[in-house]
């Protein structure tokens, strides 16, 4: 796999945040207190960490072009599920402001960012902004599907599949290989341990399921020794990542 430019970054950043603006200008004020995908969570929950994720990753950016750095969510992990509860049942008016103003304000941090700022290090999972692009890419796509208005893990491109292969390589569990068989495409292996299995399907579906998502082409199957078995388990989203729900 190969990992994208900066300047490919930057345009995956752009083309996902107009896909969530262009969702959330469909949605009604009913739309948004009905579940989303994720369990236990309205649209406006969703609609409230996406908001919170884009503003948080800008001021990681802000913060590193100071030279300084700052902790992702103001008060932690409880400071970022406090903000969306407090968020998730605003009128859609205002979650439509919110939104806006915080991907604005994280597109224009990303895209003011020089070779040398692409590198600045940052509190995310003590990377770089790199690495909080890539995040933030992750949050929009992803949550774009769990908003659950139809656009499904199939639309995915092969770019966010392959990046999301080697993110959630950290869900192997130890003394496990997998060997990910996307139709017609090459194989990737993630994890190092001694026993593998190889899961067949459509690119999306093997993400979708990395991701703990539900595969929408219906394709999967999982394979040990030549025999059919079902799909592993996975170990927990990785550590120090928002995008857990």
């Amino acid at each position: 796999m190969t990992a994208i430019t900066p300047e490919q970054l930057l345009a995956e950043l752009r083309r996902a945040a107009d896909v969530v603006t262009g969702i959330v200008a469909k949605l009604t004020e009913e739309d948004v207190k009905a579940p989303s995908e994720l369990p236990g969570w309205t649209r406006g929950h969703v609609l409230a960490h996406l908001t919170g994720i884009a503003n948080a990753m800008a001021r990681q950016l802000e913060f590193a072009a100071r030279g300084e750095t700052v902790e992702l969510y103001d008060g932690g992990y409880e400071g970022r599920t406090r903000a969306i509860e407090m968020a998730a049942g605003h009128p859609l008016a205002e979650h439509r402001a919110h939104l806006d103003a915080a991907l604005e304000r994280a597109l224009r941090a990303f895209g003011g960012l020089n070779d040398a700022g692409w590198r600045q290090p940052i509190s995310y999972r003590g990377g770089v902004v790199y690495d909080g692009g890539l995040a933030l890419w992750r949050e929009l796509v992803i949550h774009a599907t769990d908003l659950g208005t139809g656009r499904g893990p199939e639309t995915w491109s092969r770019p966010f599949c392959e990046q999301l292969f080697d993110f959630l390589a950290a869900r192997v569990p130890e003394g496990e290989r997998f060997v990910l068989q996307p139709l017609g495409l090459p194989s990737v292996a993630i994890g190092s341990g001694g026993r593998s299995t190889v899961i067949n399907g459509m690119l999306t579906d093997i993400a979708a399921w990395l991701a703990g998502r539900t595969p929408t082409l219906g394709s999967l199957r999982a394979t040990a020794a030549a025999d059919g078995v079902d799909l592993p388990e996975l170990l927990p989203w990785p550590a120090g990542t928002p995008v857990t729900k």
